[in-house]
């Protein structure tokens, strides 16, 4: 049996082909734009919103995880105040809860806040090697490696517990 090098990665570090795939997505959603768990996967073509929000939760602590969320625009529970202050921070439409009292919080206005993926929105700029310039496919792939067994990145854990959309 062999061992290996100090150079090569270990497989169990590596993350799932569809957990890049989403997390890869998810990097390219504009600052003040959102997309749902279930826009991710029909994007993808793959998956439901159960396994992308599924990913988020495992992973999603690198990536911007405030711009994946539920479709009836909840804040993601557990996080709302840290979600709250990157949508206001980005400009992200929000509205109003529609229950009265204290503690009521917004909700996102999904309407108005989706991203479809397209490059031509104005939320994007292209970068010269075809990637979005915001950050790109990989951009946290070294930090996302180190993630996969578990750990959620800087941020938290940033996906929706049963990965509901």
């Amino acid at each position: 049996m062999s061992r290996m090098s100090m150079d090569e990665e270990d497989p169990g570090d590596r993350l799932p082909d569809f957990a890049e795939r989403v997390l890869d997505l998810a990097e390219r959603i504009p600052p003040g734009r959102v997309m749902t768990y279930g826009d991710v996967a029909e994007w993808l073509q793959e998956g439901g919103p159960r396994q992308v929000g599924r990913v988020m939760a495992l992973y999603g602590g690198a990536v911007p995880w405030w711009r994946v969320v539920r479709a009836d625009g909840v804040l993601l529970p557990g996080h709302e105040q840290r979600a709250l202050e990157h949508y206001r921070a980005e400009g992200t439409p929000l509205r109003g809860s529609g229950r009265t009292g204290r503690g009521s919080l917004p909700r996102l206005d999904t309407a108005r806040a989706r991203w479809d993926g397209r490059r031509d929105d104005p939320g994007t700029r292209p970068a010269h090697d075809g990637q979005e310039a915001r950050g790109g496919q990989g951009a946290h792939r070294g930090r996302r490696a180190r993630d996969a067994q578990g750990r959620t990145g800087p941020d938290g854990p940033p996906g929706h517990p049963d990965g509901s959309a």
